[in-house]
This record gives structure tokens, sequence and C-alpha cells, in this order.
């Protein structure tokens, strides 16, 4: 559940339009899904396309 709210935190930034949030966010996530993937929680590719898939949105927020 940690990995959810982190996310959802990313996503709520991203729509606040607040491009440094999102940005602190994303690392805080990003930390948390390699440290689950370390402790055999959930796998490295499902960790992997979720962080690919939040950079995305706050790329594309930063950009906008």
């Amino acid at each position: 559940s940690m990995l959810k709210t982190l996310a959802k935190k990313v996503e709520q930034a991203v729509e606040a339009k607040s491009a440094d949030t999102a940005k602190e966010a994303l690392v805080k996530a990003m930390k948390a899904y390699d440290k689950a993937v370390s402790a055999g929680v959930i796998h490295r590719t499902t960790a992997s396309r979720k962080i690919s898939r939040l950079s995305t949105k706050v790329g594309k927020a930063g950009a906008a």
C-alpha cells in the first residue's frame, strides 16, 4: 500500500502542475520501488514499468 500511496502523490503533484513537488515525489517513489524489488515484494519488470509510467507523466508535466 505504501507504493500505491507514493504513486498517488506523484500523480497528484502532476495534476496540480507542481513540477518540483512531482520530481521530489518521483525520486521517493523510485527508491521505494527499488527497495520492494530487493525485498522480493514485486517483480523487477513490474517496478520498472511503474517507474517508467510515473516518470513519463512527470516529464510531460514539466514540459507543459
